[in-house]
């Protein structure tokens, strides 16, 4: 399985949120952790985020 990095950007787009909103979720516990990649640059998995938002669908539908 290849592992696929998001950058911010991307992240923001697929879910719909704010840069503020994410971070504000990470510092909740409600979204998933970002990773580091350097030393100012972060990203998330792709199937972490897509997992959240699988769980984000089964919530609001069920």
């Amino acid at each position: 399985m290849q592992t696929t990095i998001l950058r911010l950007p991307e992240v923001k787009a697929r879910t719909g949120l704010s840069r503020s909103t994410i971070y504000a979720r990470i510092s909740e516990g409600r979204f998933p952790e970002s990773i580091s990649l350097g030393d100012r640059a972060v990203g998330w998995l792709d199937h972490e985020i897509q997992e959240w938002l699988d769980s984000r669908i089964r919530d609001s539908r069920g």
